[in-house]
């Protein structure tokens, strides 16, 4: 079991909240290899917490799909599957989709603010490629995505956004995805940036629709270690 980094600062919230916003970066950032078991006793030392709410924090990552309690044997890191691979991208698509659709039908100031927000992150975006700062850039692609979502204005489509991007981190860290497009990473967010600012609605679904088809394929090649069938 990885070393937790002692006691979590509560800053107000519920302790459950915090472990499990502690555990999942952690789940994300592969300390939690997929397969390995939770062992509660061992993390609630290392937390300093009482079972109570490390078992709510467990419970809600098992809802969350970041963790997976399997009857009699324990919580487990779920194995990451081509199946599952396939699942996320496919409604992360739908759901960045029906964003572009509400955040076009917002105004102009919308699109405007949006825009700006993803220009700051694709320049961020390309500093890290540049020192091939894998994990850096692992978290700016989803913030892009995350922020393109956010201009949508749509509560429930941002929620679901949020464990998406968690998930797609997961799959991009833990499968030691090297981004092999590294440079048309870059160019295929700012087409999607260029189609969003000339409000170009089929552009932008198509630009969206590529994306994640190249994501895909990035993340299905063969010779990506540790996926497992699905």
């Amino acid at each position: 079991m990885p070393a937790a980094e002692g006691s979590l600062r509560l800053q107000g919230r519920p302790t459950a909240e915090v472990i499990a916003d502690h555990l999942r970066e952690q789940i994300v950032l592969g300390v939690f290899r997929p397969g390995q078991q939770i062992n509660e006793s061992v993390l609630a030392t290392q937390v300093n917490t009482s079972r109570g709410p490390l078992r709510e924090a467990l419970q809600r990552l098992c809802q969350e799909g970041f963790l997976v309690n399997w009857r009699n044997r324990g919580v487990f890191v779920p194995e990451l599957t081509r199946e599952g691979i396939k699942e996320i991208y496919a409604v992360r698509q739908a759901i960045e989709l029906s964003s572009a659709d509400a955040l076009l039908g917002r105004g102009q100031e919308s699109i405007d603010d949006t825009s700006s927000a993803l220009k700051l992150i694709i320049e961020e975006m390309a500093q890290h490629v540049a020192l091939s700062d894998w994990p850096a850039l692992a978290r700016l692609d989803m913030q892009f995505h995350t922020a393109f979502v956010t201009g949508s204005g749509n509560s429930r489509l941002i929620r679901i956004q949020q464990t998406l991007a968690a998930e797609s981190r997961m799959c991009i860290l833990n499968l030691d995805m090297s981004y092999p497009r590294a440079d048309d990473l870059i160019q295929e967010h700012q087409f999607i940036l260029g189609r969003l600012e000339d409000r170009d609605r089929g552009g932008l679904q198509e630009a969206i629709r590529q994306h994640m088809q190249k994501d895909v394929e990035d993340l299905m090649t063969e010779e990506t270690p540790g996926l497992g069938g699905g």
